[in-house]
């Protein structure tokens, strides 16, 4: 079990990999963690979204951490990674501990477009406020425990529709629907290879190409 502590010194030691290109947009996700439950020493518990779904959209019904791109009103990517878990799911990172940046990542953006740098924040949720999704952007949101994602039987593969090839998933939630791939599926090795608990090697994918 990766324990929350355990996390915190881990990221506190991490110096970031920051990417700079200037022909690229910004964005910045939210990888929120909590303890789990409510009894002391409870596993801890990490916040996936399901985007709601739209025509056109290429992201449309992914799973993925409350985030998008970070607008000129933004002072840093960070906040913008805030502004948009507000939005997304009425969470209040003010109040959250920030406990470090994972590596950025290249992603992919519109067709008229460079591509995206993504930036991973990392926070603690210490509250107990109920989630308040915007139906706009969300389609379902929930706690996952975190050590599941290491579950051998979670790890199936996802073949993105007009894509001749499958990616690597985790399965979170509902078969077919619920499953972690793309841009926060590497995120999340990013951040497991930080904590000393890298996820099973058992794929080899162009992670330039993987998208979400």
């Amino acid at each position: 079990m990766v324990e929350l502590d355990a996390v915190r010194r881990a990221l506190a030691r991490h110096e970031p990999l920051l990417l700079r290109d200037a022909a690229r947009s910004q964005a910045a996700v939210a990888m929120i963690l909590r303890e789990g439950g409510r009894a002391a020493g409870s596993a801890p518990e990490v916040l996936f979204i399901e985007r709601a779904r739209h025509d056109g959209d290429p992201w449309s019904g992914h799973m993925a951490f409350p985030g998008g791109r970070v607008d000129a009103a933004d002072p840093h990517e960070r906040a913008a990674a805030e502004r948009e878990t507000l939005e997304e799911v009425g969470l209040d990172l003010a109040g959250a501990h920030h406990i470090g940046r994972l590596d950025d990542l290249p992603g992919r953006g519109a067709a008229k477009e460079h591509g995206l740098v993504i930036s991973g924040h990392v926070y603690v949720w210490e509250g107990d406020a109920p989630l308040a999704l915007d139906a706009r952007e969300v389609a379902s949101a929930f706690w996952f425990p975190l050590a599941d994602l290491h579950v051998p039987a979670r790890h199936v593969p996802h073949t993105y529709p007009g894509a001749q090839m499958e990616f690597p998933g985790i399965l979170v939630g509902q078969p077919g629907r619920h499953v972690v791939w793309g841009l926060t599926y590497r995120f999340l090795e990013v951040f497991f290879g930080i904590v000393g608990r890298p996820l099973p090697e058992r794929w080899s994918f162009d992670r330039d190409e993987a998208m979400s």
